[in-house]
């Protein structure tokens, strides 16, 4: 069975949440099976593993409506995309599209660095749910990365199609921090500063953590960061450092009290898993999906509360308790693998092919 992967929505600096799950799957997929994957930039190479490629249009291109004629030509067996918007007309192989999640439904402002007539399309196309329908039904099977996701694909009825999990998973072979080495006073947030982050919480929240230092890890735009700076209550300490490598995040993450996620909507929720793998505490939002990744190893806090953020750190100041919430944590991440999300998708390949030859 002949499995390429698109790979096609890799960043060509540093990972984002879909660019990290799709070269991860690709790394766990080609142990196992026989792939290859679809790029549209040589740059994006840096970031994949070492595994054949075939470079193509991207998929913003408006050639992206013929690109099953470029894919047909490598004999797929089944292609997997981790989005839902691969161009589909006159493809000849079985095909599995990814949606992650539906946060753009109730917060429909589109990411930054898409180009403005993408970000047009993408508030229309988040309007009614009619034009996802139509994305998913042309595929062979639906994938998506957690329960919660697929509960709500099928509240809305977003597809006649099988919805099958491919879950995502931390970065393989991460060894544990030792609990009795102790933390420093810090915190860690990893993620992007669109509103629905609600980082204007934890911002505020600082003004009840004296001692403590919010490092706020991720890119940001200047103005974005103005916003921010604003609201940092006075003697607080909050350090914006507009982006880190990978050795410089893990470094944060091991000496940190906690990692913190007060999203208001997520599809998943990677660093709260990231986070876990090392036996860094979690504080998130009591939302569903965070539920779900975090079970009884994370504390959850009312978003729209800045105390109860500040109430969940302090509670850490308790050694016995941060050192048991460090232990359950590391068990619970060990809970989701790359091995076991590309033995997922093998699965749906194998399934795919067999209902093609019906």
């Amino acid at each position: 069975m002949k499995i390429v992967i698109d790979a096609r929505f890799t960043r060509t600096d540093h990972h984002d949440g879909i660019s990290r799950y799709g070269a991860s799957l690709i790394a766990a997929t080609s142990k196992i099976a026989d792939v290859s994957m679809l790029v549209s930039d040589k740059r994006q190479l840096a970031l994949l593993p070492d595994v054949p490629y075939t470079l193509i249009s991207s998929p913003l291109s408006p050639l992206e409506l013929f690109v099953a004629r470029k894919v047909n030509a490598l004999k797929p067996d089944v292609v997997v995309c981790p989005m839902q918007t691969m161009g589909t007309w006159g493809r000849k192989y079985g095909l599995v599209l990814t949606l992650h999640d539906l946060i753009y439904y109730e917060h429909p402002a589109p990411p930054g660095f898409l180009p403005a007539p993408v970000r047009v399309l993408w508030r229309l196309y988040h309007k009614a749910f009619w034009p996802q329908r139509l994305l998913l039904n042309r595929a062979d099977a639906v994938a998506t990365i957690s329960r919660t996701t697929e509960a709500l694909i099928a509240k809305y009825r977003l597809t006649r199609r099988p919805v099958r999990i491919i879950a995502n998973a931390p970065q393989p072979a991460q060894e544990p921090r030792r609990p009795g080495d102790g933390a420093d006073k810090t915190i860690v947030y990893m993620g992007s500063f669109m509103p629905y982050k609600n980082v204007e919480t934890m911002v505020a929240g600082m003004a009840g953590l004296p001692g403590y230092t919010l490092h706020l890890l991720s890119r940001i735009t200047p103005q974005r960061r103005a916003e921010l700076e604003k609201l940092v209550p006075a003697g607080a300490s909050v350090v914006f450092h507009n982006g880190v490598t990978d050795d410089e995040y893990d470094a944060l993450l091991r000496r940190a009290t906690a990692l913190v996620s007060l999203s208001r909507a997520e599809g998943y929720g990677l660093p709260l898993v990231e986070a876990m793998a090392v036996g860094t505490p979690v504080i998130a939002s009591d939302i569903p999906i965070f539920q779900e990744v975090g079970a009884d190893a994370a504390s959850y806090v009312d978003p729209s509360s800045p105390e109860q953020f500040a109430e969940a750190v302090n509670a850490l100041r308790d050694e016995a308790r941060w050192q048991d919430i460090s232990r359950r944590s590391v068990a619970r991440a060990r809970e989701f693998s790359w091995d076991e999300s590309a033995r997922q998708l093998v699965d749906v390949a194998h399934e795919i092919m067999a209902k093609r030859r019906r």
